[in-house]
């Protein structure tokens, strides 16, 4: 054997550890345990009893062969840097930032923070809500008015709910929205596609000079504008819209605002933007934390989720999701938007950027950027330049000829520098908080500028008018915690009070609550994925370019889809993009009728939200006593509404936790009447390598890379929602925010969505394969079916598929224990906080029940010990039902238990012990409850939702 033979051998024979070996929890000899507690020899054996073999697939994914994560980083940085680093001056809302280090390490970097679930059990997440709340503080200190979301997807998106928000508000019969010629074109493309669905006429045009005539629900404006001015007509141009009826939309920049008079002082109604430039890399367009903020009769008509300021068990102050009755998960197609995941990660971030710098860092670092512009509108405007008038506060717009734009051109291109062209032969220069004195004169010097001023302007800077007063960020909050130590000793305090899955799994279902890798995150924050503008030039991100087209053709290997696309930025973004592409589809053919959306009854409330704000009109279907979908309600709806029918949205596996038998037969019977099957992939970890999308005969799908591909939740966003499906609906796919298409369908602000988090899923398969991605879905089937088994003889199992088996999630029935125990399915949650565990899915899709879903990466120990918590809970109901504690006397009613509550006097009936340590395990990891058990009424009832507060109790 040669020498280098026998250097391939060693390394084949002592190969590196692969990746499934750390993704995957039962491998080996504790899986094959599992499997005989099942009867069975194999995963191969366990997918023939669950999936029906009608939808199997009979030939294997094309995906790479599996690399370990060394190889898999390897061959990442090699596309990374493909894409070059220019000095970015393009603006448009996108900015090169400056994170601190001790927040990129202690939040960005820390699966403390990144891997917690949105803060539905609120007592456990009191830290991210805490941070939340400060989020909520910064917008409403920025824009001036009284109450702000948790924020939304971004910008773009924000103005898009923004238009709901005032269609709503005039009663859906203003049909008219005035919209700035001089928005960002991302704004207006996202802008056009949400009017469209909802049968609004976007007018663009001059608002300086346009009338507001009676039948507009809403009126559009920039400051400063995508040109730069910083607008002077906001507060006539709100009366104006007052007069009129309609609201006024200002969307707004938030360095900016540290200085300049805020929306609600010049009247605007409501304002919008994106919190990217505190802190955050432009990422190639995302992951930012958008933000919207109202008027106090505007409020309870906000999109998204709100934090507010309630009171525990104990009357101490706490925390929890407010107004919640406006969600899509309480009232479907009468929510106020279908966003679900948010961006709380970025989010976070924005406002922990904002509490290190303090108001005077921020405003700082904002009169920096004011003046560097301020002198190079003065150094270009003293050398004959026309330069835009009017006040201005970090972009500069100047007017060549088109020779002279072209030199200009060519001199920044050879010194590898980013200017914005415009079609008018205008050139736009935005600076940043990371321009430096000689950034301007190296701009200079591509105008041949050979002689500078001498002195500095004599005339004021225009933006002085404009100018804030008054006290800004006043809380104690953002002026405390200014120096290193005193921040990292906050941000660890926060996370202390935070379940996550540095914890223990979290079981919910059709959650997904899977292992966020570190090989997949590092790449996150890599300065070639980070800093890049979305409008950069694409010779500067081939590096993009080849990791999008990568995962376009491995996500439509797994979804059997030839198409795809991966703008939507959340699941709820995916699924209106999947429904806009069917919608479109009908009116490409003539069928403006087919407006109707059958839903199964079971479905997430993302569902009917989405249908409705895609133009569609809901109408539920039943389902049966197995809880599939009832064949026989479907046909005859679709029948008697077949020149209607336009789509049929379901989930496979079911939120039941079956694979539905007769699934193609669903989907035939929708397309045999006209219509066409979108399929929410909410569930697509129980798919991949055993069926597909494209064989069960949908349509479209859209998938959480949020969930089955590994992005983390970040405590409820960012996630990624792309969509693939059928040839024929390729031309009705998202199209680019930054083009101007005759008929835009822009979903989102950017063309690739959240970017830059795009590398975690091509992490994740690139490590898996096809073998692997494959191996995973049967450890999922495999760990929800062991659990199914352990807990069958101790809570009733509500349904099974066919051999009895499970998917990868199942349902708890609950029902009957507590309507004779006198408790509630709340009891059960919060217990299992004292257990060192999260609730599995709370009352959804049926109420009174629980939705576990384990996942792949949870070990036997893991699974044993959450089976172990709930055997015991089991324990403490028959306790009340046998009549040895009343229900208001058990730790179930009492649960969650803090530390304090165990300091204080003890008068309950049962001991300290059982409240705080009721099994051996929880004494080794004990996670205490920051607060006891959260009064949600009161808090609704006396909504506060900013910092600095006491409670009147």
């Amino acid at each position: 054997m040669s020498f280098k033979s026998l250097l391939s051998r060693a390394v084949s024979d002592n190969a590196p550890t692969p990746f499934t070996r750390r993704h995957l929890g039962p491998v080996g000899g504790e899986q094959r345990a599992m499997l005989a507690t099942l009867g069975l020899d194999s995963l191969d054996a366990l997918a023939a009893d669950v999936v029906p073999p009608a939808i199997r697939r009979d030939t294997p994914m094309n995906i790479p062969p599996a690399l370990d994560e060394e190889a898999a980083l390897r061959e990442l940085r090699h596309i990374a840097g493909q894409n070059q680093l220019w000095r970015c001056h393009l603006g448009q809302g996108y900015f090169p930032a400056v994170m601190p280090g001790v927040i990129l390490r202690n939040i960005l970097e820390n699966p403390g923070w990144y891997t917690q679930y949105t803060p539905y059990q609120a007592e456990i997440a009191q830290g991210r809500l805490e941070g939340l709340l400060n989020f909520q503080t910064l917008i409403t200190e920025l824009t001036g008015l009284p109450y702000a979301n948790a924020s939304l997807l971004d910008e773009a998106t924000a103005c898009g709910e923004a238009l709901g928000l005032a269609h709503a508000h005039g009663r859906e019969k203003r049909k008219t929205a005035l919209v700035d010629q001089h928005l960002h074109p991302q704004n207006i493309q996202v802008l056009r596609t949400r009017a469209a669905a909802l049968g609004i006429n976007i007018k663009l045009t001059d608002l300086d000079e346009s009338p507001v005539p009676p039948d507009v629900c809403a009126v559009f404006i920039q400051s400063p504008d995508t040109r730069g001015r910083v607008r002077e007509s906001v507060r006539t141009l709100a009366d104006r819209a007052r007069a009129a009826g309609a609201l006024l939309v200002c969307a707004v920049d938030p360095l900016a605002q540290c200085l300049l008079k805020t929306p609600g002082e010049l009247g605007a109604d409501i304002a919008v933007g994106s919190s990217q430039r505190f802190g955050l890399p432009m990422g190639f367009g995302g992951p930012h934390a958008g933000f919207m903020a109202v008027t106090d009769p505007l409020k309870r008509r906000l999109p998204g989720r709100i934090v507010g300021v309630s009171v525990d068990n104990r009357g101490r102050p706490a925390y929890r999701l407010a107004l919640q009755t406006r969600e899509q998960h309480i009232r479907r197609d009468k929510a106020t938007s279908n966003i679900c995941t948010a961006q709380v990660l970025p989010a976070l971030l924005a406002a922990m950027y904002a509490i290190y710098h303090g108001p005077n860092g921020l405003q700082t670092i904002a009169r920096r950027v004011a003046t560097l512009a301020h002198l190079l509108h003065h150094a270009l405007s003293t050398a004959g330049l026309r330069v835009l008038d009017g006040p201005v506060f970090d972009t500069l717009c100047v007017y060549l000829d088109p020779e002279a734009l072209a030199t200009l051109r060519e001199r920044a291109e050879a010194a590898r520098i980013n200017l914005r062209y415009f079609e008018d032969d205008a050139v736009g220069i935005s600076l940043d908080e990371t321009t430096q004195p000689f950034h301007v004169l190296e701009i200079l010097e591509l105008f041949d500028l050979q002689d500078l001023p001498e002195t500095a302007p004599e005339e004021a800077n225009p933006l002085e008018a404009h100018l804030r007063s008054g006290d800004f960020l006043p809380q104690d909050v953002f002026r405390t915690y200014h120096s290193e130590h005193e921040m990292l000793r906050y941000l660890h305090r926060l996370q202390g009070r935070d379940l996550s899955l540095a914890h223990s799994m979290i079981p919910l279902g059709s959650c997904t609550m899977k292992l966020n890798a570190t090989a997949e995150m590092i790449p996150v924050t890599w300065p070639e994925f980070g800093n890049i503008h979305p409008a950069a030039p694409a010779d500067q991100t081939r590096g993009y370019a080849k990791l999008c087209q990568d995962l376009e053709r491995w996500l439509g290997e797994v979804t059997a889809f030839p198409v795809c696309s991966l703008q939507p930025n959340a699941g709820s973004q995916g699924e209106f993009a999947g429904l806009l592409a069917i919608r479109e589809y009908h009116l490409a053919r003539g069928d403006d009728q087919r407006t109707l959306c059958l839903i199964p009854a079971s479905a997430h409330g993302t569902n009917p939200a989405s249908a409705v704000m895609a133009g569609f009109e809901v109408m539920a279907v039943k389902c049966d006593d197995d809880g599939n979908v009832d064949l026989a309600d479907l046909t005859e709806k679709a029948e008697t509404h077949a020149d209607r029918l336009g789509a049929l949205m379901i989930t496979y596996p079911s939120t039941h936790g079956v694979f539905e038998e007769r699934v193609k037969d669903i989907c035939d019977t929708v397309h045999r009447f006209g219509g066409q099957v979108y399929m929410d992939g909410a569930n697509m970890n129980a798919q991949v390598g055993l069926t597909a999308p494209g064989l069960i005969g949908a349509d479209v799908c859209h998938l959480n890379l949020h969930k089955t591909f590994c992005i983390p939740h970040g405590g409820g966003g960012p996630g990624m929602g792309p969509i693939c499906a059928a040839e024929h609906l390729r031309p009705f796919m998202p199209t680019d925010p930054f083009a101007e298409p005759e008929r835009p369908l822009a979903i989102s602000a950017t063309a690739f969505g959240s970017a830059s988090i795009l590398v975690i899923p091509w992490m994740y398969i690139r490590m898996c394969g096809a073998d692997g991605l494959t191996e995973a879905t049967g450890t999922a089937l495999l760990n929800a079916n062991y659990m199914a088994k352990r807990l069958e003889n101790v809570y009733p199992v509500l349904y099974r598929g066919r051999n009895g088996r499970v998917a990868h999630e199942f349902i708890l029935d609950l029902r009957d224990l507590t309507r004779r125990a006198g408790l509630v399915i709340d009891d059960i949650a919060k217990r299992l906080m004292d257990y060192g565990f999260h609730a599995p899915t709370m009352s959804f899709p049926v109420p009174g029940t629980l939705m576990i879903e384990p996942t792949e990466s949870e070990t036997r120990a893991e699974l044993d010990r959450f089976c172990d918590a709930m055997t015991a809970i089991r324990a403490e109901i028959q306790a009340v039902l046998d009549g040895a504690l009343a229900a208001e006397d058990s730790p179930l009613h009492h649960a969650p238990h803090t530390a304090d509550d165990l300091a204080r006097e003890w008068n309950r009936k049962y001991t300290r012990e059982q409240a705080a340590f009721p099994l051996p395990y929880v004494r080794e990891r004990k996670f205490w409850p920051f607060v006891g058990r959260i009064d949600n009424t009161y808090g609704d009832r006396n909504l506060v939702c900013t910092c600095e507060w006491n409670p009147k109790v």
